[in-house]
């Protein structure tokens, strides 16, 4: 018995050596035990496993060295040397603590020291990579988490700053018509309380707070909410102009969303129907008077034509408007077409329309009419009262209105025809001496072809050498002697033979042509006369158009030096008319003139205003008298007294009298006997052409050669 006890005794602890064994060599850690000379006592499989080792590499015995050195085969990160790092390990008193080793293929091995108490150790080492990267994961992705929630914030903070301070009302409602969101902007349009409104509140309960803040359009309650909901279940997009009660404006854009319910934009474009509104006003008015005009008043005469009603177009135009512009300014001169606008407004009915057509012309629709008559009243009331005067920044201004007018249908069935034949009729009025009316008839819209045939015929004369110069002799009554000439243009039309100058120097001055063809009377008068003795002047008419023209002076200048004709010589010929536009600077270029010696002769002197004001703001050497005068001297007592006083107005202000017209013995004998000094007429000679002067007057005279005509370049 005693045998076999201590037998089962002494197999316990052989049997439990096993059982450590066994559970040592199954752990999940890697284990290694080492002695005080760091050398191996023993290591579990587990721990070859992780570093990869064989038995005999780790046998008891095995220095720990060698087994950190083949650690640092494997790839172990270390920042010493190996060498160093293994003299570290082993020099170092052991101290218990965890260290986590990572390997240069990936591995984490964590691996944790319990001294001992005989000097050695223990170690127990563990793969963590699978731990740690899961680990590293779940970092990332928390990180991401944190990020994304952060830009989430950031985004919703940007959506809130972003709505919040667009220039438009923005809302977001659900299917149920509930609100989603809305931005300040909404709130702030319809005066909303910001309190009372937010997520969940239902369209009608805005429509409410709307209607309470007097934010609705001109329609009820249950009317406006029965549209708006209509347009929200309509899944169609919508744009909708809402005008409030209040006076704004708003475009709704409304856009459906998939889930039923939908996104509205509320702009407020107030501001934007105003100036809309008032360029549309501006694109059909005058912008000085705000009179309707061509487009509008285009417009209303096709409705009226449209309508099948007689109307009446009449075209008019103010008289002596340039003088009050030119006399007081443009600034005067706007003035006086504010107060003819208001003047006219007050003749009209509100059937009838005004417009201005640009200058001083004016055009009113007279519609409907029951007769033409009513176009005469109103033609000679318009005129009547436009003659009135005006007073204008204390000055007084006098004009008159000449008017033509057309008749529709009868004269036109169209616009243009109507405001064609219009401004025919006003022309006739302006050639029957202004401040009147005429109608159209048909014969004006040949005579205004036949017009823009001479037109187009004039402008063509001048290159092609049409025009000649005549020349007329002026006589000193006291020698007998010729003393001059005046030069006097001719047209010998192709076709249609010689055009008297009456018929076309008009036109001339309405087109502008009489400055060319004026340059080349000019250039042709002194090259004619140079060849004359030098005793001889000659004559030039300038008309107030060419006296406009800022090149004259350097015209004439030209002329001169191109004939070789003394200034002395050459006269120029001017109407009172040219001093009545821009007086001062007239006067300026008339001075310059006389500076160079040339003579300044005051032609058709009684015809116009007669101002002596004129005679003694400039020193004329001549006064001629009007053929119109001289013609009745021996009848009429009154031209006799104004061919007397005339006569004797120049001979006191040392000025020469040339009487023009002289056709008798009896009108010669007369304007003798009244002081003039010089004559010109029919009587002493019609005008010829160079040749024919030359042949019959200077015969006897050293003439030489005259040049060939000049033409224009």
């Amino acid at each position: 018995m005693v045998d076999s006890t201590a037998g089962a005794i002494r197999s316990e602890p052989v049997q439990l050596n096993s059982l450590l064994e066994e559970a040592v060599g199954n752990l999940s850690l890697g284990l290694i035990i080492f002695d005080a000379r760091r050398e191996v006592v023993f290591c579990n499989a587990r721990y070859m496993e992780i570093y990869g080792l064989m038995p005999e590499q780790v046998k008891p015995g095995t220095p720990v060295s060698q087994l950190i050195q083949h650690r640092l085969n494997l790839g172990l990160k270390v920042r010493s040397k190996p060498e160093e790092y293994i003299r570290e390990r082993l020099g170092n008193t052991l101290v218990a603590g965890t260290t986590v080793q990572e390997f240069t293929d990936g591995r984490i091995i964590s691996y944790t020291v319990h001294p001992m108490s005989d000097g050695g150790g223990m170690a127990t080492h563990e793969d963590i990579t699978g731990r740690e990267e899961m680990s590293a994961r779940l970092k990332q992705q928390y990180e991401l988490g944190k990020e994304q929630e952060e830009a989430l914030r950031v985004r919703n903070l940007q959506f809130d700053t972003a709505i919040n301070n667009m220039s438009q009302g923005l809302c977001f409602f659900d299917a149920s018509q509930r609100l989603i969101v809305c931005n300040d902007r909404y709130i702030e349009m319809y005066d909303l309380p910001p309190d009372r409104v937010g997520p969940g509140t239902t369209l009608s309960e805005i429509v409410d707070l709307r209607f309470e803040a007097g934010s609705f359009p001109a329609m009820s309650r249950d009317e406006y909410l029965h549209w708006r909901s209509k347009v929200a279940v309509s899944a169609v997009q919508t744009d909708s102009v809402v005008e409030l009660r209040n006076g704004r404006t708003y475009k709704i854009r409304h856009r459906p969303m998939p889930d039923l319910g939908w996104v509205a934009t509320h702009e407020d474009i107030t501001e934007q129907r105003q100036s809309e509104v008032k360029i549309e006003y501006m694109a059909h008015h005058d912008a000085l008077t705000e009179l309707a005009n061509r487009v509008l008043l285009n417009a209303r005469l096709e409705q009226t034509l449209g309508r099948e009603e007689m109307v009446a177009v009449h075209h008019l135009d103010l008289d002596q408007f340039k003088a009050v512009n030119d006399t007081f300014g443009h600034h005067a001169g706007d003035k006086l077409l504010k107060i003819v606008a208001e003047r006219l407004c007050g003749l009209v009915r509100e059937t009838d329309t005004i417009g201005r057509m640009g200058g001083d012309e004016f055009v009113i629709v007279q519609a409907p009419i029951a007769d033409p008559a009513d176009a005469t009243s109103l033609a000679q009331r318009m005129i009547d009262l436009l003659s009135e005067p005006y007073d204008i920044d204390g000055h007084q201004a006098v004009i008159g209105a000449s008017i033509g007018i057309s008749v529709g249908p009868g004269d036109g069935t169209t616009p243009d025809r109507l405001l064609r034949n219009a401004d025919l009729a006003l022309y006739r009025a302006k050639g029957d001496g202004r401040g009147t009316f005429r109608f159209f008839e048909p014969v004006m819209d040949l005579q205004m072809q036949t017009r823009r045939v001479m037109e187009q015929d004039l402008r063509k004369a001048l290159p092609a050498g049409e025009f000649e110069l005549h020349y007329q002799p002026v006589v000193n009554l006291a020698s007998n002697e010729i003393s001059g000439f005046e030069a006097l243009i001719r047209w010998n039309h192709p076709t249609k033979g010689v055009i008297s100058p009456a018929a076309f120097i008009p036109l001339a001055e309405e087109i502008g042509f009489i400055v060319p063809m004026g340059e080349w009377v000019i250039r042709q008068a002194c090259a004619t006369a140079a060849q004359w003795p030098e005793n001889l002047h000659i004559a030039v008419n300038i008309s107030a158009v060419q006296f406009r023209n800022p090149g004259l002076m350097q015209v004439i200048v030209g002329a001169l030096a191109a004939s070789g004709l003394q200034p002395t010589r050459l006269e120029i010929e001017i109407t009172e008319t040219v001093l009545l536009h821009n007086k001062e600077a007239t006067l300026a270029v008339l001075h310059q003139l006389r500076e160079l010696g040339i003579r300044i002769a005051m032609d058709d002197f009684g015809t116009g205003y007669s101002s002596l004001t004129y005679l003694q703001s400039f020193p004329f050497d001549k006064i001629k008298i009007d053929r119109s005068f001289v013609k009745d001297i021996t009848e009429n007592s009154g031209s006799l007294n104004i061919v007397r006083a005339v006569a004797a107005l120049a001979n006191g202000m040392g000025m020469t009298a040339t009487a023009e017209g002289v056709e008798t013995r009896e009108q010669l004998d007369r304007i003798a006997s009244e002081g003039c000094t010089e004559m010109q007429g029919f009587l002493f000679s019609r005008p010829l052409p160079a040749r024919e002067i030359e042949r019959l007057f200077l015969l006897g005279h050293e003439a030489k050669s005259a040049p060939g005509r000049i033409v224009a370049a």
